[in-house]
Protein backbone atom coordinates (compact mmCIF):
# COMPACT_ATOMS: atom_id res chain seq x y z
CA UNK A 1 0.00 0.00 0.00
CA UNK A 2 1.34 3.44 -0.91
CA UNK A 3 1.68 6.34 1.46
CA UNK A 4 -1.36 8.61 1.84
CA UNK A 5 -1.30 11.66 -0.41
CA UNK A 6 -3.05 13.75 2.25
CA UNK A 7 -1.66 14.54 5.68
CA UNK A 8 -4.09 16.22 8.06
CA UNK A 9 -2.61 18.01 11.10
CA UNK A 10 -5.08 18.54 13.94
CA UNK A 11 -5.41 18.81 17.69
CA UNK A 12 -7.92 17.30 20.11
CA UNK A 13 -10.90 19.51 20.95
CA UNK A 14 -10.57 21.63 17.79
CA UNK A 15 -14.00 22.16 16.24
CA UNK A 16 -12.49 23.34 12.94
CA UNK A 17 -10.47 20.11 12.87
CA UNK A 18 -13.64 18.08 13.40
CA UNK A 19 -15.37 19.85 10.50
CA UNK A 20 -12.34 19.57 8.23
CA UNK A 21 -11.84 15.87 9.03
CA UNK A 22 -15.33 15.10 7.68
CA UNK A 23 -14.50 16.81 4.37
CA UNK A 24 -11.08 15.17 4.09
CA UNK A 25 -12.64 11.75 4.74
CA UNK A 26 -15.39 12.36 2.16
CA UNK A 27 -13.10 13.61 -0.61
CA UNK A 28 -10.51 10.89 -0.02
CA UNK A 29 -13.21 8.20 -0.03
CA UNK A 30 -14.71 9.56 -3.28
CA UNK A 31 -11.33 9.45 -5.01
CA UNK A 32 -10.02 6.25 -3.48
CA UNK A 33 -7.26 8.06 -1.61
CA UNK A 34 -6.19 7.62 1.97
CA UNK A 35 -5.07 10.20 4.47
CA UNK A 36 -2.97 10.28 7.61
CA UNK A 37 -4.02 12.35 10.59
CA UNK A 38 -1.29 13.72 12.84
CA UNK A 39 -2.06 15.35 16.18
CA UNK A 40 0.13 18.33 16.97
CA UNK A 41 -0.72 18.03 20.68
CA UNK A 42 2.34 17.41 22.79
CA UNK A 43 4.82 17.88 19.94
CA UNK A 44 6.65 21.19 20.45
CA UNK A 45 7.90 21.35 16.86
CA UNK A 46 4.45 20.77 15.35
CA UNK A 47 2.85 23.15 17.88
CA UNK A 48 5.33 25.85 16.88
CA UNK A 49 4.83 25.19 13.18
CA UNK A 50 1.03 24.77 13.05
CA UNK A 51 -0.31 25.87 16.44
CA UNK A 52 -2.29 28.84 15.13
CA UNK A 53 -3.32 27.31 11.81
CA UNK A 54 -4.88 23.91 12.59
CA UNK A 55 -6.34 22.16 10.86
CA UNK A 56 -3.62 22.08 8.24
CA UNK A 57 -3.71 19.83 5.20
CA UNK A 58 -0.80 18.77 3.05
CA UNK A 59 -1.19 17.13 -0.35
CA UNK A 60 1.77 15.27 -1.79
CA UNK A 61 4.05 16.78 0.85
CA UNK A 62 3.12 20.40 0.20
CA UNK A 63 0.93 22.58 2.39
CA UNK A 64 -2.48 22.85 0.79
CA UNK A 65 -4.89 24.53 3.25
CA UNK A 66 -5.19 25.69 6.81
CA UNK A 67 -8.10 26.58 9.13
CA UNK A 68 -10.67 25.16 6.74
CA UNK A 69 -10.78 22.56 4.00
CA UNK A 70 -12.26 23.55 0.67
CA UNK A 71 -13.63 20.28 -0.72
CA UNK A 72 -13.59 21.28 -4.43
CA UNK A 73 -10.02 22.57 -4.10
CA UNK A 74 -8.90 19.38 -2.34
CA UNK A 75 -10.67 17.25 -4.94
CA UNK A 76 -8.91 19.15 -7.74
CA UNK A 77 -5.49 18.73 -6.08
CA UNK A 78 -6.04 15.00 -5.66
CA UNK A 79 -7.30 14.62 -9.22
CA UNK A 80 -4.03 15.92 -10.63
CA UNK A 81 -1.04 13.61 -10.81
CA UNK A 82 0.78 14.56 -7.66
CA UNK A 83 3.78 12.40 -7.25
Amino acid sequence: MSEPRVTFYSRPGCHLCDDARVLVEQVCAELGESYAEVSIAGDPDLERRFGHEVPVTFVDGRQHDYWRVDAPRLRAALSSPGR
